[in-house]
């Protein structure tokens, strides 16, 4: 399985990237994958998406300008969530690619997106200042 990046180029810097591989190998320690995932770091809004959008064929794209580090991963790991829920708990597509505010898909994209940031941030206390920079 593998993670491929597009844009990541544009808006990070190499030690931001290397922090987003580490924490994608922890989000692929924690919530495995089989299928490889395609991440987009965009400038707008696609469709109807807040700050991130997990759609079918195992894409995500996440807002990525004037955020803070730790919000882009954060946003990055409830879409791998939602993937996570697809690929592994046999969650349907018309289920979570537009989940509502209180839905079990979106509880547990929260839940786990809150978790993986605040494992990350505990494993890797050298990027604290990094991720919580804002530029």
């Amino acid at each position: 399985m593998k993670v491929h990046f597009k844009g990541s180029e544009k808006y990070f810097n190499e030690e931001q990237k290397k922090v987003l591989k580490l924490y994608t190998k922890m989000l692929q320690r924690q919530m495995p994958l089989k299928k490889d995932v395609h991440v987009y770091f965009v400038d707008y809004r696609k469709n109807d998406m807040t700050t991130g959008l997990r759609k079918p064929h195992h894409e995500i794209y996440v807002l990525t300008p004037h955020r803070m580090l730790v919000d882009v991963m954060r946003t990055y790991a409830h879409e791998w969530g939602h993937e996570y829920e697809h690929q592994k708990l046999g969650f349907k597509d018309k289920n979570i690619e537009r989940p509502q505010i209180g839905t079990p898909a979106e509880n547990l994209a929260n839940i786990l997106a809150g978790i993986m940031t605040k494992k990350f941030d505990n494993e890797y206390p050298e990027y604290k200042k990094l991720i919580y920079d804002e530029g």
